[in-house]
């Protein structure tokens, strides 16, 4: 059988329930409604601003860290043989092979840092064919920052034996040249706020000596680094 045109898909609510719900709704609206407004916040921004400015800070702080060890941190003096003077040379066969040296060395001693430096000693040697013949120390003294003294060194050596390397001196003395080798080394402390750090300073010197006119032919002279 067909539905008619009045016919729905849905029945209408009771009155009394509709009535209701008005009711309510009328009553909801007549209550205050409260809202909470938030800020809005901006985390990650913030976040990665904080991150990049703290990277920034701390490698600010290394490079300033770095620099101030660089110019901080003691280093060894700088030694230059500024001048030998070789005031005489006698070499004698008899009774037993054996050398007489005199010799005037001056020394320059530069402090590179920027703190005071105490040396203790400063010892200058003098050998022959690789051994030791001898050597003189001079006294301790005191070097300012970024300074530079010039020391002065008498090495006077009488009747040393060098009964090993006759057969070498034989043959300098043919040749008329006799090669020595110096080395002039200090040794002290430097005073970095409360500290006393060790530091010391080395050069060699090869020098060939005329033994008719009695003058030095060459000279050559190369620092060493510490631990040699």
């Amino acid at each position: 059988m067909a539905k008619s045109q009045q016919d729905h898909y849905y029945s209408p609510l009771p009155q009394h329930q509709q009535h209701d719900q008005n009711q309510n709704l009328e009553q909801q609206s007549e209550q205050p409604q409260y809202y909470i407004v938030l800020p809005y916040y901006r985390r990650n921004r913030f976040s990665r601003n904080l991150k990049s400015n703290c990277l920034c800070y701390f490698s600010l702080l290394v490079c300033f860290l770095l620099l101030a060890l660089f110019f901080l941190w003691p280093s060894d003096p700088k030694l230059h043989i500024v001048r030998i003077q070789l005031n005489h040379v006698r070499p004698h066969l008899s009774p037993s092979p054996s050398l007489d040296i005199s010799m005037d060395i001056v020394i320059k001693v530069r402090n590179r840092d920027f703190f005071s430096f105490n040396y203790d000693s400063l010892v200058v040697s003098i050998g022959y064919r690789g051994r030791k013949l001898g050597f003189v120390n001079s006294n301790n003294g005191v070097l300012k920052a970024r300074a530079s003294s010039y020391v002065n060194a008498t090495l006077v050596l009488d009747g040393i034996q060098v009964i090993h390397d006759v057969f070498y001196l034989i043959e300098d003395l043919a040749k008329g040249e006799i090669p020595f080798d110096t080395v002039t080394e200090v040794n002290g402390t430097l005073r970095l706020f409360f500290f006393d750090i060790p530091i010391k300073g080395k050069v060699s010197c090869e020098v060939n000596v005329n033994t008719d006119n009695q003058t030095i032919i060459r000279q050559d002279c190369y620092p060493e680094v510490r631990g040699n």
